[in-house]
C-alpha cells in the first residue's frame, strides 16, 4: 500500500486551544499538563533549548521513572511518568511559540513514545514475574486505545476546520522544512511508520467509515480521551504508587476491550 495512515499526533504543529474551533472543544482528559508545559514553554522560550531538546528532556524522564520502577521506588516513577507527559506536551508548545516546526521532531517524539511505552511494559512484567506474553498484548491494548483516539480526534479536526497539519492518510515521507535534512525525515517516518502502522491499519480496519460520520459529541470524545497516552501513564503511575503494580497489565487488557464499545457507539450514533 502507497498510503500511510497516520492516526497519531504528536503536539509539534498543534496549539494548545485551536486543535479545534472553540464551540466543539472538549475537556482532554489525558491533556491535564497543559498548563504546565505552557509555563515551561514559556520559560525556555527565550533561551537556546529547541523543542527537541525538550524532547529528549522527556525521554530522560521516562527513563528516569523506569530505573525508579526497577528499583522500587513507585512514588518517584510515578513522578516521573506524569513529568514525562508534561514535558511532552511542552516540546510542542516550545515549538509553536519559537515558530520552529519540525517534522524531525513530530516522528521523534511518536518514536520515543512507544519505545518507554514498551519498556515500560516490560519493567512491569519484571516486577511482578509475570507472563511476557500478556505484558505485551497489555503493551498493545494500550497502543490500539491512543490509535482509536487520535483517529477520532484528528478526523473531528479535519471535520470541524480545525488544526489540518495532520491528515488521516500520508503519502510517503514529508518534505523537510527550513533547518531540517530530507534524510532525517525519511528516516525517522520509516521507523515511524514501521512501529505504528500495524496499530493505525487495526483501527482503520475495524471503522473505516469513521471519516465519514457527522457526529461525535463532546462529552464522547471526553470519555475516550482516557485512552490518551498522558492519561494511561497517570494510571499506571497511581497503581504503582498505592501498591497495584499487579494490577497493570490486567487493567489494561480489560480496558482495551472499550475500543470496541466506542467504536460500536460512534457506528451507532452515526447511523
Amino acid at each position: 500500500m502507497a498510503s500511510v495512515f497516520s492516526f497519531h499526533a504528536p503536539s509539534w504543529f498543534f496549539p494548545a486551544m485551536s486543535k479545534l474551533p472553540k464551540e466543539h472543544q472538549f475537556i482532554d482528559l489525558s491533556d491535564y499538563g497543559r498548563p504546565i508545559a505552557t509555563r515551561i514553554a514559556r520559560s525556555l522560550k527565550d533561551t537556546s533549548l529547541t523543542p527537541i531538546d525538550v524532547t529528549i528532556g522527556f525521554i530522560v524522564s521516562g527513563l528516569i521513572g523506569i530505573f525508579c520502577m526497577l528499583n522500587h521506588f513507585y512514588w518517584a516513577a510515578a513522578f516521573f511518568l506524569v513529568f514525562k507527559s508534561i514535558l511532552d506536551a511542552a516540546d510542542g508548545e516550545l515549538a509553536r511559540m519559537k515558530n520552529s516546526p519540525s517534522h524531525t521532531g513530530r516522528y521523534l517524539d511518536s518514536i520515543a513514545d512507544i519505545l518507554l511505552n514498551f519498556l515500560i511494559f516490560v519493567a512491569i512484567w519484571h516486577l511482578c514475574d509475570g507472563n511476557l506474553a500478556l505484558s505485551l498484548l497489555a503493551f498493545m491494548g494500550l497502543q490500539l486505545q491512543g490509535t482509536l483516539y487520535n483517529y477520532y480526534y484528528v478526523i473531528l479536526r479535519n471535520r470541524h476546520k480545525g488544526d489540518t497539519t495532520s491528515r488521516v492518510f500520508e503519502n510517503g515521507a514529508p518534505k523537510a522544512l527550513r533547518g531540517e535534512k530530507q534524510k532525517n525525515v525519511d528516516t525517522l517516518f520509516a521507523i515511524y511508520t514501521l512501529f505504528y502502522g500495524f496499530f493505525d491499519r487495526i483501527i482503520y480496519h475495524l471503522d473505516r467509515h469513521a471519516i465519514h460520520g457527522k457526529h461525535m459529541p463532546k462529552w464522547f470524545m471526553t470519555c475516550l480521551s482516557t485512552f490518551g497516552l498522558g492519561f494511561q501513564l497517570l494510571v499506571i503511575g497511581l497503581f504503582l504508587a498505592l501498591g497495584y503494580k499487579t494490577y497493570i497489565v490486567p487493567f489494561f487488557l480489560g480496558y482495551t476491550l472499550l475500543v470496541f464499545v466506542f467504536i460500536g457507539f460512534r457506528k451507532l450514533i452515526n447511523l
